[in-house]
Protein backbone atom coordinates (compact mmCIF):
# COMPACT_ATOMS: atom_id res chain seq x y z
CA UNK A 1 0.00 0.00 0.00
CA UNK A 2 1.33 3.53 -0.87
CA UNK A 3 1.09 6.71 1.02
CA UNK A 4 -1.37 8.03 -1.56
CA UNK A 5 -3.78 5.26 -0.72
CA UNK A 6 -3.77 3.95 -4.24
CA UNK A 7 -3.17 0.29 -4.98
CA UNK A 8 -0.04 -0.56 -6.87
CA UNK A 9 0.27 -3.83 -8.91
CA UNK A 10 3.46 -5.70 -8.09
CA UNK A 11 4.74 -8.64 -10.08
CA UNK A 12 4.28 -12.03 -8.48
CA UNK A 13 7.52 -13.99 -8.68
CA UNK A 14 5.67 -17.23 -8.34
CA UNK A 15 3.51 -16.38 -11.32
CA UNK A 16 6.51 -16.14 -13.70
CA UNK A 17 7.83 -19.73 -13.92
CA UNK A 18 9.46 -19.45 -17.32
CA UNK A 19 12.92 -18.67 -15.86
CA UNK A 20 14.95 -20.43 -13.23
CA UNK A 21 16.97 -18.77 -10.52
CA UNK A 22 19.87 -18.16 -12.89
CA UNK A 23 17.73 -16.48 -15.49
CA UNK A 24 17.86 -19.40 -17.96
CA UNK A 25 15.01 -20.86 -19.84
CA UNK A 26 14.39 -24.37 -18.47
CA UNK A 27 13.05 -25.59 -21.79
CA UNK A 28 16.18 -24.39 -23.52
CA UNK A 29 18.47 -26.17 -21.00
CA UNK A 30 16.68 -29.49 -21.55
CA UNK A 31 17.20 -29.31 -25.29
CA UNK A 32 20.92 -28.66 -24.89
CA UNK A 33 21.23 -31.62 -22.50
CA UNK A 34 19.51 -33.91 -24.99
CA UNK A 35 21.83 -32.76 -27.76
CA UNK A 36 24.91 -33.45 -25.59
CA UNK A 37 23.66 -36.91 -24.73
CA UNK A 38 22.97 -37.72 -28.38
CA UNK A 39 26.47 -36.51 -29.43
CA UNK A 40 28.16 -38.64 -26.76
CA UNK A 41 26.20 -41.67 -27.87
CA UNK A 42 27.24 -41.12 -31.48
CA UNK A 43 30.89 -40.77 -30.50
CA UNK A 44 30.73 -43.93 -28.38
CA UNK A 45 29.14 -45.83 -31.28
CA UNK A 46 31.86 -44.61 -33.65
CA UNK A 47 34.56 -45.67 -31.18
CA UNK A 48 33.06 -49.15 -30.84
CA UNK A 49 32.94 -49.45 -34.63
CA UNK A 50 36.63 -48.50 -34.88
CA UNK A 51 37.52 -51.13 -32.27
CA UNK A 52 35.56 -53.76 -34.16
CA UNK A 53 37.36 -52.87 -37.39
CA UNK A 54 40.72 -53.13 -35.59
CA UNK A 55 39.87 -56.64 -34.41
CA UNK A 56 38.80 -57.82 -37.85
CA UNK A 57 41.63 -59.48 -39.89
CA UNK A 58 42.90 -57.20 -42.62
CA UNK A 59 43.30 -58.54 -46.09
CA UNK A 60 46.99 -59.18 -46.84
CA UNK A 61 48.73 -57.49 -49.71
CA UNK A 62 49.42 -60.85 -51.30
CA UNK A 63 45.74 -61.76 -51.32
CA UNK A 64 44.86 -58.33 -52.61
CA UNK A 65 47.45 -58.58 -55.37
CA UNK A 66 46.28 -62.09 -56.28
CA UNK A 67 42.86 -60.65 -57.12
CA UNK A 68 44.48 -58.94 -60.09
CA UNK A 69 44.22 -61.04 -63.30
CA UNK A 70 47.56 -59.66 -64.48
CA UNK A 71 49.32 -61.00 -61.39
CA UNK A 72 47.74 -64.44 -61.73
CA UNK A 73 48.74 -64.66 -65.38
CA UNK A 74 52.32 -63.60 -64.56
CA UNK A 75 52.65 -66.28 -61.85
CA UNK A 76 51.28 -68.94 -64.17
CA UNK A 77 53.69 -67.99 -66.97
CA UNK A 78 56.63 -68.02 -64.53
CA UNK A 79 55.72 -71.48 -63.27
CA UNK A 80 55.45 -72.84 -66.81
CA UNK A 81 58.85 -71.37 -67.75
CA UNK A 82 60.45 -72.81 -64.60
CA UNK A 83 59.09 -76.29 -65.31
CA UNK A 84 60.20 -76.06 -68.93
CA UNK A 85 63.75 -75.04 -67.91
CA UNK A 86 63.91 -77.91 -65.40
CA UNK A 87 62.90 -80.42 -68.06
CA UNK A 88 65.46 -79.06 -70.50
CA UNK A 89 68.22 -79.11 -67.85
CA UNK A 90 67.31 -82.69 -66.83
CA UNK A 91 66.95 -84.35 -70.21
CA UNK A 92 69.32 -82.40 -72.49
CA UNK A 93 73.10 -81.76 -72.49
CA UNK A 94 72.53 -78.11 -71.54
CA UNK A 95 74.09 -78.74 -68.09
CA UNK A 96 76.32 -81.66 -69.02
CA UNK A 97 79.75 -82.16 -67.44
CA UNK A 98 82.51 -80.29 -69.27
CA UNK A 99 85.25 -80.16 -66.60
CA UNK A 100 86.48 -82.58 -63.91
CA UNK A 101 88.62 -80.95 -61.23
CA UNK A 102 90.61 -83.42 -59.06
CA UNK A 103 92.29 -82.17 -55.86
CA UNK A 104 94.53 -83.75 -53.21
CA UNK A 105 96.52 -86.16 -55.39
CA UNK A 106 100.17 -86.99 -54.70
CA UNK A 107 100.68 -90.74 -55.07
CA UNK A 108 97.53 -91.63 -57.01
CA UNK A 109 97.66 -90.90 -60.77
CA UNK A 110 94.88 -88.62 -61.94
CA UNK A 111 94.12 -90.99 -64.81
CA UNK A 112 93.13 -93.68 -62.31
CA UNK A 113 90.70 -91.31 -60.60
CA UNK A 114 89.12 -90.22 -63.90
CA UNK A 115 88.77 -93.82 -64.99
CA UNK A 116 87.12 -94.75 -61.70
CA UNK A 117 84.70 -91.81 -61.91
CA UNK A 118 83.26 -92.94 -65.24
CA UNK A 119 81.57 -89.61 -65.95
CA UNK A 120 78.96 -90.23 -68.70
CA UNK A 121 79.28 -88.06 -71.79
CA UNK A 122 76.37 -85.68 -72.33
CA UNK A 123 74.61 -86.58 -69.06
CA UNK A 124 73.06 -83.65 -67.22
CA UNK A 125 74.72 -82.52 -63.99
CA UNK A 126 71.36 -82.93 -62.28
CA UNK A 127 71.35 -86.67 -63.02
CA UNK A 128 74.85 -87.47 -61.75
CA UNK A 129 75.00 -89.96 -58.87
CA UNK A 130 77.83 -88.37 -56.89
CA UNK A 131 77.61 -90.97 -54.12
CA UNK A 132 78.15 -93.83 -56.57
CA UNK A 133 81.03 -91.96 -58.21
CA UNK A 134 82.70 -91.40 -54.82
CA UNK A 135 82.25 -95.07 -53.97
CA UNK A 136 84.02 -96.06 -57.20
CA UNK A 137 86.99 -93.79 -56.49
CA UNK A 138 87.25 -94.97 -52.87
CA UNK A 139 87.97 -98.50 -54.12
CA UNK A 140 91.40 -97.38 -55.31
CA UNK A 141 93.88 -98.87 -52.80
CA UNK A 142 95.69 -95.62 -52.01
CA UNK A 143 92.51 -93.56 -51.52
CA UNK A 144 91.42 -93.17 -47.89
CA UNK A 145 88.43 -90.93 -48.52
CA UNK A 146 86.91 -89.00 -51.40
CA UNK A 147 84.22 -86.37 -51.95
CA UNK A 148 82.48 -85.69 -55.27
CA UNK A 149 80.60 -82.39 -55.73
CA UNK A 150 78.66 -80.67 -58.49
CA UNK A 151 79.89 -77.17 -59.28
CA UNK A 152 77.36 -75.60 -61.63
CA UNK A 153 77.07 -75.06 -64.45
CA UNK A 154 79.38 -77.81 -65.76
CA UNK A 155 82.15 -78.90 -63.34
CA UNK A 156 82.58 -81.99 -61.16
CA UNK A 157 84.99 -81.44 -58.25
CA UNK A 158 86.71 -84.49 -56.73
CA UNK A 159 88.58 -84.06 -53.42
CA UNK A 160 90.79 -87.03 -52.52
CA UNK A 161 92.51 -87.85 -49.21
CA UNK A 162 95.27 -90.39 -49.84
CA UNK A 163 96.52 -93.06 -47.50
CA UNK A 164 99.88 -92.24 -45.89
CA UNK A 165 102.18 -95.00 -44.62
CA UNK A 166 103.11 -94.95 -40.92
CA UNK A 167 104.81 -98.39 -40.90
CA UNK A 168 105.87 -101.10 -43.30
CA UNK A 169 106.84 -104.74 -42.90
CA UNK A 170 108.88 -107.00 -45.10
CA UNK A 171 107.31 -109.96 -46.85
CA UNK A 172 108.48 -112.38 -49.59
CA UNK A 173 106.46 -110.38 -52.14
CA UNK A 174 107.87 -107.03 -51.02
CA UNK A 175 107.34 -104.28 -48.47
CA UNK A 176 103.72 -103.88 -47.29
CA UNK A 177 102.71 -100.34 -46.41
CA UNK A 178 100.35 -99.74 -43.48
CA UNK A 179 98.41 -96.52 -42.90
CA UNK A 180 97.03 -95.12 -39.63
CA UNK A 181 94.00 -97.41 -39.96
CA UNK A 182 96.22 -100.53 -40.18
CA UNK A 183 95.19 -100.96 -43.81
CA UNK A 184 97.71 -102.63 -46.12
CA UNK A 185 97.23 -100.40 -49.12
CA UNK A 186 100.33 -101.00 -51.25
CA UNK A 187 103.23 -103.39 -51.83
CA UNK A 188 106.13 -101.19 -52.84
CA UNK A 189 109.35 -99.72 -51.42
CA UNK A 190 108.56 -97.34 -48.54
CA UNK A 191 109.39 -93.67 -48.69
CA UNK A 192 112.45 -92.55 -46.72
CA UNK A 193 111.68 -92.13 -43.03
CA UNK A 194 108.88 -94.70 -42.78
CA UNK A 195 109.73 -97.00 -39.82
CA UNK A 196 109.93 -100.76 -40.20
CA UNK A 197 107.64 -103.00 -38.16
CA UNK A 198 109.29 -106.00 -36.52
CA UNK A 199 106.80 -108.53 -35.14
CA UNK A 200 106.07 -112.24 -35.42
CA UNK A 201 102.88 -112.12 -37.48
CA UNK A 202 102.61 -108.74 -39.22
CA UNK A 203 99.40 -107.87 -41.04
CA UNK A 204 96.48 -105.51 -41.01
CA UNK A 205 94.29 -107.91 -39.02
CA UNK A 206 96.95 -108.81 -36.44
CA UNK A 207 96.29 -107.34 -32.96
CA UNK A 208 99.97 -106.69 -32.25
CA UNK A 209 100.39 -104.98 -35.62
CA UNK A 210 97.37 -102.79 -34.93
CA UNK A 211 98.78 -101.85 -31.50
CA UNK A 212 102.11 -100.84 -33.08
CA UNK A 213 100.28 -98.72 -35.67
CA UNK A 214 98.25 -97.06 -32.89
CA UNK A 215 101.47 -96.14 -31.06
CA UNK A 216 102.95 -94.56 -34.19
CA UNK A 217 99.72 -92.70 -34.93
CA UNK A 218 99.76 -91.25 -31.36
CA UNK A 219 103.17 -89.62 -31.86
CA UNK A 220 102.85 -86.18 -33.53
CA UNK A 221 104.55 -86.04 -36.93
CA UNK A 222 107.05 -83.29 -35.92
CA UNK A 223 108.10 -85.33 -32.88
CA UNK A 224 108.22 -88.49 -34.97
CA UNK A 225 110.58 -86.80 -37.41
CA UNK A 226 112.61 -85.34 -34.54
CA UNK A 227 113.24 -88.59 -32.68
CA UNK A 228 113.86 -90.45 -35.95
CA UNK A 229 112.12 -93.79 -35.40
CA UNK A 230 113.87 -96.42 -37.47
CA UNK A 231 111.93 -99.48 -36.38
CA UNK A 232 109.06 -100.49 -34.11
CA UNK A 233 109.62 -103.76 -32.30
CA UNK A 234 106.31 -105.23 -31.11
CA UNK A 235 106.57 -108.42 -29.05
CA UNK A 236 103.00 -108.13 -27.75
CA UNK A 237 100.23 -105.56 -27.47
CA UNK A 238 101.75 -104.35 -24.18
CA UNK A 239 105.43 -104.65 -25.11
CA UNK A 240 106.26 -102.19 -27.86
CA UNK A 241 109.61 -100.41 -28.26
CA UNK A 242 110.84 -97.74 -30.65
CA UNK A 243 114.33 -98.14 -32.03
CA UNK A 244 115.68 -94.73 -32.98
CA UNK A 245 118.00 -94.17 -35.91
CA UNK A 246 120.78 -92.99 -33.63
CA UNK A 247 120.84 -96.31 -31.75
CA UNK A 248 118.78 -95.32 -28.69
CA UNK A 249 115.65 -97.19 -27.61
CA UNK A 250 112.34 -95.93 -26.23
CA UNK A 251 110.40 -98.53 -24.24
CA UNK A 252 106.78 -97.57 -24.92
CA UNK A 253 104.79 -100.43 -23.42
CA UNK A 254 101.15 -100.65 -24.55
CA UNK A 255 98.78 -98.21 -26.20
CA UNK A 256 97.34 -96.96 -22.88
CA UNK A 257 98.25 -93.32 -22.10
CA UNK A 258 99.99 -92.92 -25.47
CA UNK A 259 99.13 -89.22 -25.49
CA UNK A 260 100.94 -88.62 -22.18
CA UNK A 261 103.86 -90.78 -23.26
CA UNK A 262 104.23 -88.71 -26.44
CA UNK A 263 104.25 -85.54 -24.30
CA UNK A 264 107.09 -86.69 -22.02
CA UNK A 265 109.30 -88.54 -24.50
CA UNK A 266 110.51 -85.39 -26.30
CA UNK A 267 112.02 -83.64 -23.24
CA UNK A 268 113.25 -87.00 -21.91
CA UNK A 269 115.35 -87.64 -25.00
CA UNK A 270 117.34 -84.47 -24.31
CA UNK A 271 119.01 -86.31 -21.43
CA UNK A 272 122.00 -88.61 -21.89
CA UNK A 273 121.26 -92.31 -21.99
CA UNK A 274 120.60 -95.34 -24.18
CA UNK A 275 117.24 -96.69 -22.99
CA UNK A 276 114.32 -94.36 -22.18
CA UNK A 277 111.38 -96.06 -20.50
CA UNK A 278 108.05 -94.21 -20.76
CA UNK A 279 105.83 -97.25 -20.30
CA UNK A 280 104.67 -95.61 -17.08
CA UNK A 281 104.50 -91.87 -17.94
CA UNK A 282 104.26 -90.93 -14.25
CA UNK A 283 107.59 -92.64 -13.50
CA UNK A 284 109.95 -92.49 -16.48
CA UNK A 285 113.48 -93.88 -16.30
CA UNK A 286 116.67 -93.41 -18.27
CA UNK A 287 119.53 -95.96 -18.46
Amino acid sequence: MSSGGGAVDRPDPAANNDYDADGHDPDSGGAESAEVTAGAAERAAARRARLRRGREPRESRVVAAWRSPRVRIGVLVGAVLLIAFGLVAWFTPLLSVRTVDVEGLAAVPEEQVLQALQVPDGLSMLRLDTDAMAEQVSRLPKVRSVRVQRVFPSTVRVTVAERTPVLYFDSPDGAHLLDCDSVEFAIEPPAPGVPKLVTDHPGGTDAVTRAAVAVMAAIPVPLRDQVGVGAVVARSVSDIALELRDGRTVVWGGTVDSGRKAAVVGPLLSQPGKVFDVSSPNLVTVK
